[in-house]
């Protein structure tokens, strides 16, 4: 059986819609990806070098990363060469496959998070201006509103206009309390009083916005650090998250984003935003392989329960399924 007909046969028989949220949310890079693959397929008949070229330059063109690239074609010349495929037609499940391994590789991780049982749950999120962290909480909440928790937010960017406000629409929309102070005011103030509110209402999940400027590196890491040690200090093994929103429209500019507050703070997972809105979705290879930063959730689309645990196969799913049923076909 081969790699596509696994994958269509796991999902189809799933009772939850989240691979079809997948394969919508994925439609712009799978239209983008696949047709100029099937296009490479269409004009090869054999599996050559001057294939393998074309191949390197659509998956460097979908965002998917020079270093994972190189490291997925020489997986794949190994893998035509093991099964002695001699057909172009016989390689595209192969890509699939070694997408689902190069992102996985030898972890043993689920992309689950660190949620404490019958304790307070500290999430930390950080990322810069625009890429969606007040929306991506705001949706966070409810995820865990619907699952029956006691969620309390915290307003900690102070700094930026409309910031405190904006999180507070989220929080009457998702019926969850906010804990503000005046713009400009001190965010590691901001957690002390989240933290004491958090715990009064004997709440499970404490969501916590911060700043995102990252226009000195060296301030950034010393605010986060203090609204880590503030944090910390009040619950013991808190942040149990550290989570960066990127926005997947902004490509190789996420990657440069994810490394900054690799080095700024200890980033435990990533939302990747706007999955929906780009055709270079391979960025999230990238950034699992080359940053070793797990991805934890996805943005899927607009509306509240499109923000989804990331899952590798139901990615790769997503970015084949036109392939999937080709197949089946």
């Amino acid at each position: 059986m081969s790699f596509f007909k696994k994958l269509k046969d796991k999902f189809t028989q799933s009772s939850d819609n989240v691979s079809e949220k997948f394969k919508d949310g994925l439609s712009k890079t799978r239209n983008n990806f696949t047709s100029k693959v099937n296009d490479l397929v269409a004009r090869y008949r054999k599996v050559d070098e001057e294939f393998f070229e074309e191949l390197e330059e659509i998956l460097i063109g979908a965002d998917v990363g020079f270093d994972t690239v190189m490291e997925l074609i020489d997986e794949l010349k190994l893998e035509v060469k093991r099964k002695n495929i001699q057909d172009t037609e016989g390689v595209q499940s192969v890509i699939s496959e070694k997408l689902v391994e190069i992102y996985q590789g030898d972890r043993e991780e689920d992309s689950s998070l660190n949620i404490q049982d019958n304790e307070l749950t500290v999430l930390l999120f950080v990322g810069v201006n625009g890429v969606g962290k007040t929306t991506t909480i705001g949706k966070m909440a409810h995820m865990f509103k619907e699952q029956g928790k006691n969620v309390v937010l915290a307003a900690g960017d102070t700094f930026r206009a409309g910031a405190i406000e904006q999180l507070e629409v989220w929080g009457e929309r998702v019926g969850v309390p906010v804990i503000k102070q005046a713009a400009g005011s001190d965010p590691a103030a901001v957690m002390f009083d989240a933290v004491q509110s958090a715990k009064a209402k004997k709440a499970d999940i404490l969501i916590c916005d911060t700043a995102g400027r990252l226009q000195n590196k060296v301030n950034l890491m010393k605010e986060l650090e203090k609204v880590k040690r503030v944090i910390e200090r009040e619950i013991p093994g808190a942040p149990h998250e550290v989570l960066l929103v990127l926005d997947a429209t902004t490509g190789q500019n996420a990657m440069v984003q994810a490394k900054t507050f690799k080095e700024a703070t200890n980033v435990s997972g990533i939302v990747l935003t706007k999955l929906d809105g780009t055709a270079k979705g391979g960025i999230v290879l990238a950034i699992r392989n080359e940053l070793e930063i797990p991805v934890k959730f996805v943005g899927l689309g607009e509306k509240m329960d499109d923000l989804q645990p990331f899952d590798a196969e139901k990615y790769v799913y997503g970015l084949f399924s036109n392939l999937v049923d080709k197949e089946e076909e």
